[in-house]
């Protein structure tokens, strides 16, 4: 098992290393967030909310990359015409990375044809939302072509929910297709299907002999920490026990729960959660990446502020410690949120921001 291991490292290793001057690098970055994703602030809130002075921010708390979310409906009207002042912030983003020694993933976040929490996605069933899909990607390639492959990556879309594996495997090919007509050699961000899940990570397929792939997975795990108390899930009525590391729930402190809590909460009674549990969880992505010959990525991993902080620390540091030990490049979700973020408006968690980053 050991030696298997030390394969996988070196595997992933010598993929960050191969053409170091062109291979786009990844090790560790941060999301941002409720900019160009996720927001209704526009205009001059919009600008106010990220500038250059935070990418600075980020590139002296030592991190190497950003990955950048974007919505369609943030970028491009119902017709397709762009909204030019969007694609400009996102072209200062990266304009401000290059300065400051960061590089940039791109991610394509939200569709209007497909929200990963919707329950309709007309993404999978309408072939003129698909091609719509892949014009966006044509679209955003016109404009950031000129970018140095070294600088800047494409991230499919983020979070992809089909009915089925397969289904996001053929509509990942077709999109592969558009975008290395314009692009043979940009690297390209993909994970699998069900939220770039781990458990879903071994039906992924990629296009045969094309390095310039970066594989993705998100992770969330244990979810009764990590999404503790958030209003959009069934865990918004919980505020019950949770613990890292070991056993997350005991039978008494369940037996002790009010009954309007039990039904969400049992499915966590003694279930035990340590850093070498979490990393047995990574074996499918870890596996792909040695089956393929290439690098592999945790775009998004975090606990929501309001869980118990001394459990989220300890969760943040065996996660880096994990990302180190295997070479996994990371970026945490995210930047500037009172939810999850490194920073709330001026307001600075230096512990998580000290153990994300792993500065000396």
């Amino acid at each position: 098992m050991k030696n298997s291991l030390l394969l996988v490292f070196a595997i992933i290793s010598i993929s960050y290393g191969q053409n170091s001057s062109e291979k786009f690098e990844v090790k560790k970055g941060t999301n941002i967030a409720h900019w160009l994703s996720q927001s209704e602030r526009r205009s001059t809130d919009r600008e106010k909310f990220f500038t250059e002075t935070d990418v600075e921010a980020i590139a002296k708390m030592g991190f190497d990359h950003i990955r950048l979310p974007i919505d369609e409906e943030q970028m491009w009207d119902e017709n397709g015409k762009r909204h030019e002042d969007a694609f400009q912030l996102m072209e200062n983003c990266i304009n401000w990375s290059s300065k400051h020694k960061l590089r940039v993933i791109v991610d394509l976040h939200i569709l209007r044809s497909h929200h990963f929490n919707a329950k309709e996605k007309p993404l999978w069933t309408d072939p003129a939302e698909q091609e719509k899909f892949f014009d966006l990607w044509r679209d955003l390639s016109k404009s950031l072509k000129k970018f140095p492959n070294s600088l800047l990556a494409y991230e499919l879309m983020n979070e992809a929910v089909a009915d089925d594996n397969e289904t996001w495997n053929k509509l990942l090919n077709k999109a592969f297709i558009a975008i290395r007509k314009l692009e043979p050699k940009r690297t390209i961000v993909v994970g699998s299907n069900r939220w770039q899940s781990v458990n879903t990570f071994d039906e992924l397929k990629v296009p045969a002999n094309d390095p310039n792939i970066l594989l993705s997975f998100h992770f969330y795990e244990p979810f009764l920490l990590s999404h503790y108390h958030t209003p959009w899930t069934e865990l918004k009525e919980y505020q019950g026990p949770v613990h890292y590391p070991g056993v997350i729930l005991s039978q008494k402190e369940f037996d002790a729960l009010p009954e309007e809590v039990k039904e969400v909460a049992k499915k966590w009674v003694n279930k035990e959660f340590t850093k070498e549990l979490l990393y047995k969880m990574w074996e499918k992505p870890i596996a792909k990446a040695k089956e393929l010959g290439l690098p592999l990525y945790c775009g998004e991993f975090g606990i929501i502020s309001a869980a118990p902080e001394e459990d989220s620390l300890n969760w943040y540091k065996d996660m880096i410690a994990l990302f180190e030990k295997s070479g996994i490049g990371y970026a945490n979700w995210n930047y500037n949120s009172d939810e999850y973020g490194l920073i709330d408006g001026n307001s600075k968690n230096e512990q998580l921001i000290q153990i994300i980053s792993a500065k000396e």
